[in-house]
């Protein structure tokens, strides 16, 4: 097998940092990250992997062109893997513009850097070159209580997050269409697991648990989303990489439909197991007795999406590819690394965040930021 170099931008992310791992313990590839290192990157997620002979590590913007350039000349890719994006819908209520710079200014700038270098590839090469975008099922909006996302479902987006993502589709799209780009497209729904950065629901819900902070859930908690565990969502993503044709798109869910109010009740009950309510000094100091007891509704975001749900039967039956873990034995997991790895939960949020609500306090009219 010979050794080829992959470009991961968003490498030192949640989704990224898993799938950096399993690139390095899998393959014999030299991958090169690119990171922006913003408050969600973090090289604290790949620092048992510092000292990798094929890891390299770059701290950039892919809205850079010049940058990108550089690297493509210097590195001389095989193939990109492009996971650097803004990620997180109450951000982009509050700032949208730093969604609007990189998940669409980034992946042009990623795109044109990535087709001058396919551009000049022997034809050999290009055979083989692949550029894989990573999006999410919320450029389809929001689904009724009945059906699926499929492949074919319009484009429908509600948030500005959603809204920048669609358009990075669209333009990954558009660069294979008309310049033959190699490109393919995932949609993947809720991602958790191990190094995501707790302004997400499942970390969240758990250093608050701990802390005997109150769990915020939205509106009325009946929110529902499909919830895959990022290592199986990796292991579809390395598949669609290596095995699919150009120019094709897939869904990759874990067919695990929940609410929020089910998320943070099965969250409780897994937490109960491993760090007792009974022995949480915190909780004690408050009178409670139970994790439960510290749930709080509190107003819904602006333009909420209702439901998500993904039909994953195109990977399943042309790539082979289906979730390994159910969503309970995803949690377990979950929650036994958060509670092992406490130092890093506490090194990502210091200066940064201190889980607060993000996205609901508006500014007025005409106020700009």
């Amino acid at each position: 097998m010979s050794v080829q170099t992959v470009i991961v931008t968003g490498g030192a992310g949640f989704i990224g940092s898993n799938l950096v791992r399993r690139l390095l313990n899998g393959s014999l590839d030299r991958v090169v990250v690119l990171d922006k290192l913003t408050y969600a990157g973090n090289r604290a997620s790949l620092a048992d992997l510092e000292a990798h002979p094929r890891l390299v590590f770059l701290e950039a913007d892919i809205a850079d062109l010049p940058r990108m350039r550089e690297v493509f000349k210097t590195y001389d890719p095989s193939g990109v893997i492009n996971l650097a994006a803004e990620s997180h819908v109450d951000r982009s209520i509050e700032s949208p513009a730093e969604f609007i710079h990189t998940n669409v200014n980034g992946t042009f700038a990623l795109l044109q850097a990535s087709l001058d270098h396919f551009c000049g590839l022997e034809e050999q090469r290009k055979k083989t070159f692949r550029f894989l975008h990573v999006s999410t099922d919320e450029v389809y909006g929001s689904l009724p209580r009945e059906g699926l996302f499929t492949e074919e479902t319009p484009y429908a987006p509600n948030s500005p997050y959603a809204a920048s993502k669609a358009s990075a589709d669209h333009l990954v799209r558009a660069y294979a269409e008309t310049y033959g780009l190699p490109g393919l497209i995932t949609n993947c729904s809720n991602n958790f697991g191990p190094y995501q950065f707790p302004e997400k629901l499942i970390p969240l819900m758990l250093l608050n648990a701990l802390e005997a902070r109150a769990l915020p859930i939205y509106g009325d908690g009946l929110h529902v989303r499909d919830w895959l565990f990022v290592e199986d969502h990796c292991e579809g993503l390395e598949l669609v990489y290596r095995r699919a044709k150009p120019g094709q798109k897939y869904n990759i869910g874990g067919s695990s439909e929940k609410t929020n109010l089910e998320i943070v009740d099965t969250l409780c009950e897994v937490l109960e197991k491993f760090r007792p309510a009974a022995e949480n000094p915190a909780l004690q100091a408050k009178g409670l007795t139970h994790y439960g007891q510290l749930k709080s509704f509190v107003p819904d975001r602006p333009g909420h999406d209702r439901r998500y749900a993904i039909d994953a039967s195109k990977i399943n039956r042309e790539l082979g590819w289906a979730p390994r873990r159910s969503f309970e034995k995803g949690m377990t997991e979950t929650v036994r690394w958060y509670l092992e790895n406490e130092a890093w939960c506490r090194s990502v949020q210091q200066g940064k965040y201190g889980r607060e609500r993000l996205g609901f306090k508006l500014k007025t009219q005409g106020e700009t930021r």
